[in-house]
């Protein structure tokens, strides 16, 4: 099971029951999702663990969370992480629990994400349908120092690789 803390605009399209903020099952922890009023509009992920982002269609919203799991596996795929640990954070990711968000440092690189996405959606000139410009958008902005990080891998990219590696050795 994970965890979705979500901000007010993408909890106001979705209107999941909403639970007591908990820590997810999934190496990769809870994640923090917003919305992007694009044409067609784009949800914002990031786990709370290593800041590594995921891009994916919203709509349709009600789905956001059972979709998830298989765009984060293809990000996962994009980072070059093993075949093995992709299969077992999507098994783990069977059920979801909505929360308000509570972690203002993730929150703010979220925010940070959403604003360096415009960038990069006007460098890809994003079109409906092209999920090939969210996945390689979520690549680039994977590789943005954050604050977080400082005092150890400094990028998201880099942290994913760390937790991998991590888990691997245990």
């Amino acid at each position: 099971m994970f965890h979705l803390h979500c901000t007010k605009k993408l909890l106001d399209r979705i209107k999941p029951e909403i639970v007591a903020p908990r820590q997810s099952d999934t190496s990769l922890g809870n994640w923090y999702a917003t919305v992007l009023f694009w044409k067609p509009q784009v949800a914002v992920l990031v786990s709370e663990r290593t800041l590594i982002p995921v891009l994916m269609p919203l709509a349709p919203a009600a789905t956001l969370a059972r979709r998830f799991p298989a765009q984060l596996a293809l990000v996962l795929k994009e980072h070059g992480v093993s075949s093995e640990f992709i299969a077992q954070e999507v098994w783990r990711m069977d059920k979801v629990e909505y929360a308000k968000t509570s972690n203002r440092s993730v929150l703010g690189v979220l925010n940070e994400f959403v604003k360096q996405a415009e960038f990069w959606l006007a460098a890809y000139a994003y079109e409906k349908g092209d999920d090939d410009d969210l996945l390689a958008i979520s690549a680039k902005l994977a590789e943005t120092p954050c604050s977080p990080l400082y005092k150890g891998p400094v990028s998201p990219d880099r942290a994913l690789h760390e937790l991998v590696k991590a888990g691997a050795q245990a």
